[in-house]
Formats: structure tokens, C-alpha cells, sequence
């Protein structure tokens, strides 16, 4: 055994874990892509001829502290698929379509089993999301993080049309809003979720909650929602005015960012399905109302604002493509001080 071997970094493993995921990275790779896995960088070329202004949209995250959640269960198979979809959301909401994603893993001590596991669900996420994995980074750190501990980040980068750039600035009053629906928490407010159950009620992960229909620790793990083959294909088809992913923050703190300064967003309360899990957290946490709404989606993860005049067919067209969306206010005419978002 070499001496950084003894200090707690295997090269050899690193090798080997190389080597296990490249025909698993290969497989999200495009005609774009002209560089192999190994090398110091990653190259993707674009086609001249099929944009005329093209502008780079790109976007980081993670996924917070639900690390924690899939290193208590040991399960890790889908915290990849939450880590594109956290980046892949953020820039379909300009209508970017992603072109490529990039992660960095940095573990106490490299698992291969555990590392694979992550990197089988980021391929999984970039094929959802239809770009390549074109590179990343997996850096062994014993003495910055303990043994089965890991912290993952993302990053995206998509393409769009300058003339197709959607960033809220056509909202208009008269126009509606529609909500598509989360499946659960996504990737936010764990740390909160993490204190009411495991700390304060001492809940085993593995106990079978009635309101959930199924094990805590399950219904925390589930995956985050990537909305980016429907909005492409609804953009294609129809114009949206302005699209905000509602992550940390919330409706409260995320909607706001897309509306110009004379345009209030009034939602109507009771005009979605929230899932059993918000009520469960604010029933058995004492969170308040404007708590839950500034931490936690409440069963929408991505919001749209479209023209009157074609919102129930735009409704009826991501429904085609699979989402559970919902009408669920519209845009009127504010004048300042009044606040962005009215709830009615």
C-alpha cells in the first residue's frame, strides 16, 4: 500500500470506477459530442445552420440536504435524476433546450457500488432531459467528509433561440396561470423535513405513515420531476409568456421573479391538488401557512403563465404530454407598493 493510500485516497479504485461508468455515460451521448470520458475536457459542437442567434443558457445546483435522506437509507439509485433535474429545470424555464451536464462527487471514501448507483441516475436524469453527460468530476476527500458521506453538484448548459427567449417580459394582465403539479417535496426544504421527523418526532425513516401510504423514508426519496421533453414540446407548438420552477423559495419567493413590475399574480387557494405530504409537515411540524408556501413547492413544481385565449388548450396539451396541471389564478394589473402575489 502507497502512502496516499494510507492517507485515504486509492487512485487504483478511481481507475476502476472510470472504467465501470464510461459505457454507462456513452449512452447519453449525441452526434454532438466528439469527445470520449478521460479526457481533460469535454467537446460538443453545434450545428451552424440550425440557429441564426444562438444564446448559451446555463445554470448549477444540487440537491440540499435530501443527500442525507439516501445516505440514511443507503439508497442512491435516483439522487442523480435529482441532480439534473434541479439544473435542467432551471433553464427550461427561458426555453432553453439542454445540450449537455457536467457533475462533481466528492466522497469521504470512493464506493463503487454507492458512486455507480449515483451515476446510473444522473444517466437516467440526462436521458429524461435529452442531453449528453459529458463529463465530471469525482474527487476522494477523507478528513473533509466521513466514510458513506458525499456531496453532489450539477451543471447545465442549453441553447435557445434569442429571438425565443422567454423571461417573463410579454406577461400581460388578463393572463392565466397554470400550475404543473410536483411529485412531492423535489428537492427542497429537507433540512426543515429532517428536524420535524428525525429530530423532534423521531420517526423511523422505514415506518409506514397511513396519511402517505408508504414508508417516510420512500416518500422523501422521491424523485424530482424533470418538465423538459413536455415544455419543449409545448413551446414548439404554443407561446408561454413566462414559466418560473418553484424550488427553495417556493411560490412566494419564485413567481415573483419572472413578473414585471405592473403585473400581480393572484392564486386562488384549493385550486390544486396538494399531496399528503405538505399537510403531514404542517400539521406535525406546527409550520405555518406563509411557512409552507415560502419553503416547500405544496404539489406544484413548475408554473406557467400563458395568454387567455389559450390556456385551456395549452392545459389540454401538456396533459397529452403526461402533466398533471391545473389553472390556478391569473395575472391583474398591480400598482406598487401592492405585493407580487395576491392569494384569494
Amino acid at each position: 500500500m502507497d502512502l496516499y493510500q494510507k492517507a485515504g485516497v486509492d487512485i487504483n479504485l478511481g481507475n476502476t470506477f472510470i472504467d465501470r461508468i464510461k459505457p454507462l455515460i456513452r449512452q447519453t451521448f449525441s452526434p454532438e459530442v466528439i469527445t470520449d470520458i478521460g479526457g481533460f475536457s469535454g467537446l460538443f459542437r453545434l450545428d451552424p445552420s440550425a440557429y441564426s442567434q444562438p444564446v448559451l443558457v446555463s445554470s448549477t445546483d444540487g440537491v440540499g440536504t435530501k443527500l442525507k435522506v439516501a445516505q440514511l437509507l443507503n439508497q442512491h439509485q435516483t439522487i442523480g435524476i435529482d441532480l439534473v433535474a434541479m439544473s435542467v429545470n432551471d433553464i427550461i424555464v427561458q426555453g432553453a433546450r439542454p445540450l449537455f451536464f457536467l457533475d462533481y462527487m466528492a466522497a469521504g471514501r470512493l464506493d463503487l457500488e454507492t458512486q455507480t448507483a449515483i451515476i446510473e441516475g444522473i444517466v437516467t436524469g440526462c436521458k429524461q432531459a435529452r442531453c449528453a453527460l459529458l463529463g465530471g468530476e469525482t474527487a476522494e476527500m477523507p478528513g473533509m467528509y466521513s466514510v458513506g458521506e458525499y456531496d453532489l453538484a450539477g451543471f447545465v448548459v442549453g441553447i435557445v433561440e434569442k429571438e425565443k427567449i422567454i423571461n417573463g417580459s410579454k406577461i400581460r394582465p388578463g393572463d392565466r396561470i397554470i400550475g404543473l403539479a410536483s411529485n412531492g417535496l423535489h428537492s427542497n426544504g429537507y433540512s426543515l423535513v429532517r428536524k420535524i421527523f428525525f429530530e423532534d418526532l423521531r420517526i423511523d425513516p422505514g415506518e409506514v405513515i397511513p396519511e402517505l401510504n408508504t414508508a417516510l423514508g420512500e416518500e422523501l426519496l422521491k424523485l424530482t420531476r424533470i418538465y423538459v421533453p413536455s415544455i419543449l414540446s409545448l413551446i414548439h407548438e404554443y407561446p408561454v409568456n413566462g414559466m418560473a420552477h418553484i424550488t427553495g423559495g417556493g411560490i412566494s419567493e419564485n413567481l415573483p421573479r419572472i413578473l414585471p413590475a405592473d403585473c400581480q399574480a393572484r392564486i386562488i387557494r384549493d385550486s390544486w391538488k396538494i399531496p399528503p405530504i405538505f399537510s403531514l409537515i404542517k400539521r406535525m411540524g406546527n409550520v405555518s401557512e406563509k411557512e409552507m408556501h415560502q419553503v416547500f413547492n405544496n404539489g406544484l413544481g413548475m408554473i406557467l403563465v400563458v395568454s387567455d385565449t389559450q390556456s385551456h388548450d395549452i392545459v389540454s396539451r401538456l396533459q397529452e404530454s403526461g402533466e398533471q396541471c391545473f389553472l390556478i389564478g391569473e395575472i391583474v394589473t398591480r400598482t406598487p407598493p401592492e405585493i407580487p402575489i395576491k392569494w384569494v
